[in-house]
């Protein structure tokens, strides 16, 4: 479980912890900007862009509901990203802090 005699600040001011959050805090402002600027393109697009957003794709399916729909596909897309991202570097990176905290090098 949990040990009580672990020194929370001696790890949150070590160098590894410290490179961890920076780039995890860079990749997902990244990230955060992306899908606010594509969320918010969809009530703008339907603002200004009527005639676009209202072209008739296949029956009554118009660009409108195709790019609505995507968002789902982006949600889905930036979620898989950022597993992919997390599984490949993130952990690695925490599991080498936790082992550094098990065998006494950090205090």
């Amino acid at each position: 479980m949990s040990n009580p005699n672990i020194n929370w600040a001696a790890i949150d001011t070590n160098p590894k912890f410290q490179a961890l959050h920076r780039k995890k805090t860079v990749f997902l402002w990244g990230l955060m900007i992306f899908s606010v600027i594509y969320y918010f393109m969809l009530p703008i697009g339907a603002a200004y862009y009527q005639d676009l957003f209202k072209t008739k794709v296949w029956g009554v399916i118009n660009v409108g509901i195709l790019f609505a729909l995507s968002e789902f596909v982006v949600a889905w897309t930036i979620a898989f990203v950022y597993s992919r991202k997390a599984n490949a570097e993130f952990d690695a990176m925490a599991q080498e802090i936790i082992n550094d905290v098990n065998n006494g090098s950090i205090r």
